[in-house]
């Protein structure tokens, strides 16, 4: 075959020549002994699968095989005792073919990448996304569906830059994409974008994996492994945890979230005496670690940490914590991923100035006025509970914890515009009102 360094297109056009002629993309051997010869080489695919730690035996593990083709990296994972899903985004009768020779019981859909989620696929131990990224003109979305159903790691494999394509040491080095309108990479249409090796260790971060190793870097590939958590942990002696003081929603302050929307997860922390950064502290939700974005310090001395909502959470309440480097983790705060914002019946039980605690009676000079409800479920906050006074919504800045008889507290702050005299003050949650109030605003 065309030596592929001295003439890449007379290779590509050579292969797809045989691959015309023949029909097979990989290469297989089958039970009686006698092997399919296809366009990738038996060698070549059995060193691009060792490039990943992946255990000899997968007794009792799910693997998902995303752009598999004619699949033999699926086949493979089931040979090492898998249970194996193997997606691509049109059918190949050659994966059919194979499958029945094999006498195998691999799973087989076509599914595109984009359509990949907990909900169409469920979760998988492993993952492998292999010579597939550099096909797709949404890498960044496609990481992270990959991301969404890996529960512990992802095997990823792309075509990257290098000084062949005219890269210098330093751009080799930064987080470099190019992007191709045409056929330009290769010959190939469906050929759109290709990264340098530091740029699809960035992009498999930002993705939402805790940790993005090289693992291999050749000429025209490289071989990431991914990890949904951060390893391993300090042991017995290990410094005193961060305190963890809040983790809010950074669009409204809220505990509330959406996994169909990009969002991100802020928190508020203590750790005393540390010289923090991204590369040392270590949030988590659910039990899925996140690389930080930010980390930076609070006036009061306190440090803030801003962090994706890891892809692939189920719907519920999910905790957060975090520790930083050579620490315990920290106690957990918790927050709702895609919960309904639903309530019974609810009723103002009390109203008071917010800073007298004179009742029924508040100062516009103070300028807070504190509810007492009863009703409101765990998940609301300041961005879904609204206070009306004389029917002008007012700015909620905080909802408390429920008190033993289930009575939560929320502080309104009170634009003098409301004017002295009697008001009615409303509450509600989404659209279940508590009823009213009346309440005295004095100067």
């Amino acid at each position: 075959m065309t030596n592929r360094e001295a003439d890449p297109l007379a290779y590509v056009r050579e292969w797809r020549s045989r691959l015309l002629q023949g029909g097979w993309w990989h290469s297989f051997e089958l039970p009686d002994g006698s092997t399919i010869q296809g366009v990738s080489e038996l060698a070549s695919q059995k060193m691009r699968i060792a490039q990943f730690p992946i255990p000899q035996d997968l007794t009792g593990k799910r693997v998902l095989d995303i752009g598999t083709w004619d699949g033999w990296f699926s086949f493979e994972m089931e040979r090492r005792g898998a249970e194996v899903l193997a997606v691509d985004r049109f059918e190949n009768p050659r994966f059919y073919e194979i499958r029945n020779r094999l006498g195998s019981r691999v799973e087989y859909r076509p599914l595109d990448i984009y359509e990949v989620s907990p909900r169409t696929v469920g979760y998988f131990d492993i993952v492998l996304f292999m010579g597939v990224l550099y096909h797709l003109k949404h890498p960044l979305l496609a990481l992270e569906r990959v991301c969404s159903v890996a529960r512990d790691m992802a095997a990823v494999e792309s075509f990257v830059l290098t000084e062949r394509h005219g890269l210098s040491p330093a751009q080799e080095q930064a987080n470099l994409m190019q992007f191709f309108e045409d056929d330009d990479l290769g010959g190939q249409a469906d050929n759109w974008c290709a990264p340098t090796a530091a740029c699809l260790l960035a992009m498999c971060r930002t993705a939402g994996f805790a940790r993005a190793e090289l693992s291999n870097r050749h000429d025209y590939g490289a071989a990431v492994t991914c990890y949904r958590s951060w390893g391993s942990r300090p042991g017995a002696a290990a410094a005193r945890a961060p305190e963890l003081l809040a983790a809010v929603n950074p669009d409204n302050y809220g505990i509330n979230f959406r996994s169909a929307k990009d969002e991100y997860v802020t928190c508020r922390f203590s750790a005393p005496g540390r010289e923090l950064s991204r590369d040392t502290v270590f949030p988590e939700v659910g039990g899925y670690g996140v690389r930080p974005v930010f980390v930076g310090d609070v006036e009061d001395g306190s440090c803030l940490v801003h962090f994706k909502l890891p892809p692939g959470l189920a719907a519920g309440w999910h905790e957060v914590r975090l520790r930083t480097s050579g620490s315990h983790q920290s106690d957990a705060l918790r927050i709702a991923v895609d919960v309904e914002l639903a309530a019974g019946h609810l009723e103002i039980k009390g109203a008071c100035d917010g800073v007298s605690w004179e009742a029924s009676r508040v100062s516009l000079a103070n300028g807070f006025l504190s509810l007492w409800v009863e009703g409101l479920p765990e998940n609301a906050d300041i961005a879904n509970v609204t206070v009306e006074i004389g029917r002008e919504r007012q700015f909620v800045h905080f909802v408390g914890a429920p008190d033993a008889a289930g009575v939560r507290q929320v502080n309104v702050r009170v634009d003098e515009r409301c004017g002295v005299g009697v008001r009615e003050v409303a509450v509600s949650f989404g659209e279940v009102p508590a009823g009213s109030v009346g309440v005295e605003f004095i100067a």
